[in-house]
C-alpha cells in the first residue's frame, strides 16, 4: 500500500500551528514579562525571526527531499546514516514524551471538572492512569484512518484554539488596557537587553515556536509538496507570532497597576489556569474563564494528537534506515505505518506509568532541540551535492542564513541546561547501542563515519560548555551573557566543519537514487512528474 500525499496548504499549516500551540499559551505571557517586562514583545518577535530562519533551511530541504519522517532522512543525504540516526532517534524519543505530557495536561485541567483524575499532588490516580490510557488510545486511532482523516480532525481542534486567544485578547483589552503599564515600573524595558534575551532563552520564548517541525515530519504526504511546505512553516510562525505577541500585549496592559508597584519580577498569578485564567478572574469574566478551561484541556490533546502522527513517520523514517525492523515501515490500507503507531504508543504509555513526570520532561526538551542542527548544516551541504537540482523554494543568502541558524540551534540546545544536556548524551549513547546492535545483525556497512566526526567533536564542546556555563545545574563559572556569546561563537565555527564534513559526491548519488527507487515504490507512477523536477 503506497502513501498518500492529502495534506493541502491549510492541513499542513495547522499541523504546524497545532504543534507549536499546546498549554504553554496559558502560562508564556507571566514568564517573559517577569523577565523582561513590556520589552517581553520583542523577545517574542526575536523568537519568532530566530526559529523562522531554522524553519526556511527545513523548507529548502523538503522541497528537495519531501519525504515521511524528513528529520530523520533527509541528514542521511548529506551527512550519511550515523548523524540520521542521531537525528531521527532524539527526536523520535521526543516524540514518545510529547504525547504523555500533554495527555498529562488534558487531564490535569479536566481534573477541575471530574476530580477523580488527579491526587491532592497532582499527580495521576489509578483511574487517571487508565484515562490516559484510553485517552493516548483515541489519539493513536484517529491517526489510524489516514492522513487526510487526521488533517480534518486536527484542522478542527486547531481553530478552536485559535479562536479561544483571539477571544481573550478582544475581551481584555476591551475589559481594561493601562497604557501606562508599558513605561512604568522600570520603563519599557526595565530589564535592559539582558532581560530580553533571557525571556528568549530561560523565559521559553524560543523554545515555544519549535512544534514547526511536524510539518517536516510530514512531508512525504503532502499535495504539492514543493509549494505548500514553505508556505505552511512561514504561515505557522507568523499565526502563533500574532497569537503570543497579542496574548503578551493584551497581559501586559491588563494587569493592575498597583500589582507593579515592587516591579515585573514580583507579578505573580497563583491561579490553576495561569495568569489569563487570574487576568480572567480579576475582571470578572467568568464566561471566558469557562472558555479556557475547555481550551485547556483541547490544545495540548491537540499538540498530542498531531506528536503521535509526526511519531510514526519517524519510526517509519528510522525504519527505512534500517535501524527499526522493516514491520514498523509498512503501511495499512489507509497508507499509514499502521505498527510504528502500535510501537510508539506502547512506548508513550510505558514512559507515562514508569518515568517520573519530571524526567519525562527532562527527556522530551533534550530529545527534541538537538534535532534542529541537522537543517541548516544540510541545506547548505545540498547546495554543493546538488548545485543544479530545482529548488521550487529557495533560501537567499543560503550561507548565512545556514550559519546563524546553526548559532541559534547551539544556543537552544546550551539553554537548555546541564540537567538537560547529560539526559542527552545518556539517550544518544543509548541509541548508538541499539544503531550498531541492528547493523551487527543486518550486515550493512555503509555508515559514513568520518561524515560524523563533527558531530563527536560539537556535542564535546557543547557538553563542556554546559558543565561550566551557568543554565540547567551547570558550574556558573563562564558568567552570562559571556558564556551565550562564547557558545554562539563555537556554533558558527562548528557550522564550517560540519558542511566539509558532507559525504561524497558519489556517496550522495546512490542515496538520491535509492530514494527515487522508493518513492516511485510508495507513491507510484501518479508522482513521476513530481519526482522528475527534482531531479
Amino acid at each position: 500500500m503506497a502513501m498518500r500525499r492529502d495534506i493541502g496548504l491549510v492541513g499542513l499549516t495547522f499541523v504546524a500551528v497545532g504543534g507549536v500551540l499546546g498549554s504553554g499559551w496559558l502560562f508564556a505571557p507571566l514568564d517573559t514579562a517577569q523577565l523582561a517586562g513590556p520589552a517581553s514583545i520583542i523577545s517574542w518577535l526575536i523568537g519568532a525571526v530566530a526559529m523562522l530562519l531554522i524553519a526556511l533551511t527545513y523548507a529548502e530541504n523538503s522541497t528537495l527531499f519531501p519525504i515521511a519522517g524528513g528529520i530523520a532522512r533527509i541528514p542521511q543525504f548529506s551527512h550519511g546514516r550515523l548523524l540520521a540516526l542521531a537525528m531521527g532517534w532524539s527526536a523520535w524519543v521526543g516524540y514518545c514524551t510529547t504525547a504523555p505530557i500533554e495527555v498529562k495536561a488534558s487531564l490535569g485541567y479536566a481534573a477541575s471538572y471530574l476530580p477523580w483524575l488527579t491526587n491532592s499532588a497532582g499527580g495521576l490516580t489509578f483511574s487517571g492512569y487508565l484515562a490516559a490510557a484510553v485517552f493516548l488510545a483515541v489519539l493513536t486511532v484517529i491517526n489510524v484512518f489516514g492522513v487526510a482523516w487526521f488533517a480534518r480532525v486536527n484542522t478542527t481542534m486547531t481553530w478552536f484554539k485559535l479562536v479561544v486567544p483571539v477571544i481573550f485578547i478582544v475581551v481584555i483589552v476591551a475589559s481594561r488596557f493601562e497604557s501606562s503599564n508599558f513605561t512604568s515600573a522600570g520603563g519599557f524595558a526595565p530589564f535592559g537587553v539582558q532581560g530580553i534575551f533571557a525571556a528568549v532563552s530561560t523565559g521559553g520564548v524560543v523554545f515555544a515556536f519549535i512544534g514547526f517541525r511536524h510539518a517536516i515530519d510530514l512531508a512525504g504526504e503532502v499535495h504539492n509538496a514543493q509549494r505548500v511546505i514553505p508556505l505552511a512553516l512561514i504561515f505557522s510562525v507568523l499565526i502563533c507570532l500574532a497569537i503570543y505577541g497579542g496574548l503578551q500585549i493584551a497581559f501586559v496592559g491588563a494587569i493592575d497597576p498597583a500589582s507593579l508597584a515592587s516591579g515585573w519580577q514580583t507579578v505573580e498569578a497563583s491561579h490553576e489556569l495561569g495568569p489569563l485564567g487570574a487576568l480572567a478572574t480579576s475582571l470578572g469574566v467568568l464566561w471566558l474563564l469557562s472558555l479556557l478551561n475547555v481550551a485547556a484541556v483541547v490544545s495540548p490533546a491537540g499538540s498530542g494528537l498531531v506528536s503521535v502522527s509526526s511519531n510514526a513517520r519517524l519510526a517509519l523514517a528510522m525504519s527505512n534506515n534500517g535501524v527499526f525492523p522493516r514491520i514498523f515501515a509498512t503501511l495499512n490500507s489507509f497508507g499509514v505505518p499502521l505498527w510504528a503507531l502500535v510501537l510508539n504508543y506502547v512506548v508513550a504509555l510505558f514512559m507515562l506509568i514508569i518515568l517520573p513526570f519530571q524526567q519525562i520532561l527532562a527527556l522530551n526538551s533534550a530529545a527534541v532541540v538537538l534535532s534542529f542542527i541537522a537543517g541548516p548544516v544540510s541545506m547548505v551541504a545540498f547546495r554543493y551535492l546538488a548545485p543544479n537540482a530545482r529548488r521550487p523554494f529557495v533560501v537567499p543568502a543560503a550561507g548565512a542564513v545556514g550559519a546563524v541558524a546553526f548559532a541559534i540551534a547551539t544556543l537552544m540546545i546550551y539553554w537548555s541546561g546541564w540537567s538537560t544536556i547529560w539526559v542527552l548524551l545518556t539517550l544518544l549513547a543509548v541509541g548508538a547501542v541499539l544503531f550498531f546492535a541492528r547493523f551487527a545483525i543486518i550486515g550493512r556497512e555503509d555508515l559514513e563515519p568520518k561524515s560524523a566526526i563533527w558531530f563527536l567533536v560539537y556535542m564535546a564542546g557543547l557538553t563542556i560548555a554546559s558543565y561550566f556555563g551557568g543554565f540547567g545545574g551547570g558550574l556558573g563559572l563562564i558568567p552570562h551573557p559571556v558564556d551565550s556569546l562564547l557558545v554562539a561563537l563555537f556554533g558558527l565555527a562548528m557550522f564550517g566543519f560540519a558542511v566539509r564534513g558532507r559525504v561524497s559526491q558519489e556517496v550522495f548519488d546512490r542515496f538520491r537514487h535509492e530514494q527515487r527507487v522508493f518513492e516511485r515504490k510508495e507513491y507510484g507512477h501518479a508522482d513521476e512528474e513530481d519526482l522528475m523536477s527534482r531531479e
